[in-house]
């Protein structure tokens, strides 16, 4: 194609790949628009080849002055936070522009409206949509200011056949396309109610209360640096520490991850650290799932990422962690909030790499002694108090008319927890770190710190109430995990032994990204599960029993909102 011909028309189906091989100069020069001024972390996504596609249709329309790029593609810019940049380029770029939402999102479970099927006009797990700019005869170059495109909206679900059918027989008019009211900094292209911004927005931030935060550890190996028990971990990185880089990475299965310069500055933290088994560590890796790892604190070395700035108040002292993420982009609902009291790794409520656990410790200690400060910011902390005209107190005591950290804890807990919050601020806990009221009433501030301590000690497995449930496993055997299946208030583990009156509601719990009912056993399979197992399944069960109670008590109790 000649580069002095006038490209009018883009048209087709780009392939979809955040691991991108196409990284010329040249397309990686015109995403730059993209990202401009982002401040995200992790903006990989927007490597994606679609999105090189729309770029490159982008680029091309534009220098022709008009006309029409027209792509189905994975749907995912519609609404994701770190493509906002994208969207506000293409607005400024086009006057038109119209997206036929196809859905079909099976890693989301999208379904209809009314709850039935939604199927994927392909057979990938991706959801996509139709999306058609139109660009006119040099419109907005004679105007002395750009004015930002049209965007009109319409959803399709349902089964494939009845997509196909719709599509076939439709049109612009017929498909009932809806003008979006699109707002900086975001211009989504879905509709979005944020009728309840100003609302929500006088609430305070978690990341404005906290005054020290940071992603969980991220290992980058997880099958070296996470075990199931000291002695495993003891073993292997004497092991470890001890092979050649190309046997290490064969043994361990390391593959393209590591480098060998990456394998050796791993056994070198290993060497420098003598192997010391003090230095084996609790690691909250999945919800209820607590391992071991070996930690040093150093970067790029037997872990990636330790987060030691952070990480290191969660080792000096008695000390609690809320785990949230910043956004949600993969479900409908928030639930990705959870509670630690050990180290975290990254992927503990979501392994998405958009909804990375972050961690919030309650108390910062001192590098000189064992002496603790609330990890607070004074400012927000001084509002809290106002409103509930109690006076903060750093230790938690039993002086009348105060209140401490631990209680702002589970406060926020509490809240988070609850299900009308949830639904009432479900688009903007998507977008960013959540925000909790300030509580003004010191009589409901005090019922939902006492409802979120009770969530925390559950979450924390130390509440005497977790044998609430009389959860039976009464079949012998090799107790080894197999297919694992619910059927009838029974867990099957293999194709005998189960554990018994199990509620349904626990079976399909979500955490986060998990069901952790679920995800424990899967990911023990293969295993013989001993005593310890199986009253920590038990545990379990009833945790997630509980959870659901005390959700459903803190709306019915208390009128939040």
């Amino acid at each position: 194609m000649s580069c002095n011909v006038p490209v009018m028309v883009v048209l087709g189906n780009p392939p979809y790949s955040v691991s991108s091989s196409n990284k010329s100069k040249w397309i990686t020069g015109l995403l730059e628009t993209y990202k401009k001024d982002l401040n995200e972390k992790n903006i990989q996504p927007l490597s994606d080849d679609y999105i090189k596609f729309i770029r490159f249709g982008q680029h091309h329309v534009e220098k022709s002055g008009d006309g029409v790029l027209a792509y189905i593609s994975n749907n995912s810019f519609l609404d994701g936070v770190i493509h906002r940049q994208m969207r506000k380029s293409l607005l400024e770029t086009f006057d038109e522009i119209y997206i036929v939402d196809l859905h079909g999102n099976s890693r989301k479970k999208e379904v209809c409206p009314d709850g039935s099927k939604d199927e994927n006009v392909f057979d990938i797990m991706q959801g996509v949509s139709i999306n058609i700019f139109i660009k006119k005869s040099k419109s907005k170059k004679l105007r002395p200011i750009i004015e930002l495109a049209n965007v009109y909206h319409c959803d399709l679900y349902g089964r494939r056949e009845e997509k196909y059918t719709e599509l076939l027989n439709g049109d612009l008019v017929s498909m009932g396309f809806k003008k979006i009211d699109y707002e900086s900094p975001y211009y989504f292209f879905i509709p979005k109610d944020f009728v309840e911004k100003d609302e929500y927005n006088k609430g305070f931030g978690i990341k404005d209360l906290f005054a020290l935060n940071s992603s969980g550890i991220k290992t980058a190996r997880d099958n070296l640096t996470i075990q199931n028990t000291k002695e495993k971990m003891q073993k292997i990185i004497n092991d470890f520490a001890s092979l050649e880089a190309k046997e290490a990475r064969k043994r361990y299965e390391l593959g393209k991850v590591c480098e060998n310069e990456t394998i050796l500055q791993a056994q070198q933290d290993l060497k420098d650290s003598e192997l010391d088994e003090n230095l084996i560590q609790s690691i909250c890796y999945r919800p209820f799932d607590m391992r071991f790892t070996y930690y040093t604190g150093k970067s790029e070395g037997f872990h990636s990422r330790p987060r030691r700035e952070v990480m290191r108040h969660m080792l000096t002292g008695e000390n609690y962690t809320l785990v949230a993420t910043r956004r949600v982009t993969t479900f409908k609902n928030y639930q990705h909030i959870f509670i630690s009291k050990s180290l975290v790794e990254s992927a503990f409520v979501s392994n998405k790499a958009s909804e990375w656990g972050y961690v919030f410790p309650l108390y910062l200690y001192s590098d000189h002694d064992s002496s603790r400060t609330p990890n607070f910011h004074p400012e927000a902390i001084d509002k809290f108090a106002n409103g509930l005209k109690l006076k903060f107190v750093p230790e938690k005591t039993y002086e009348a008319d105060t209140f401490a950290p631990l209680d702002v804890l589970d406060y926020i807990y509490a809240v988070l927890h609850s299900p009308k919050y949830r639904e009432k601020y479900q688009e903007f806990l998507k977008i960013d770190f959540s925000k909790v009221p300030y509580p003004t009433n010191a009589q409901k501030f005090w019922r939902l710190v006492d409802l979120g301590g009770k969530l925390r000690r559950i979450h924390l497995l130390e509440s005497d109430d977790l044998r609430t449930l009389k959860i039976n496993y009464p079949e012998s055997g090799d107790n080894i995990v197999d297919k694992v299946k619910y059927v009838d208030s029974k867990v099957y583990i293999n194709a005998t032994q189960y554990f018994g009156d199990v509620p349904e509601i626990t079976w399909n719990f979500y955490i986060g990204g998990y069901q952790p009912a679920q995800k424990w056993l899967k990911d023990r399979k293969g295993r013989s599960l001993n005593s310890d197992d199986i009253r920590h399944y038990q545990k379990i069960i009833n945790a997630l029993y509980l959870t659901d109670k005390i959700m459903r008590e803190i709306d019915e109790t208390v009128e939040l909102f």
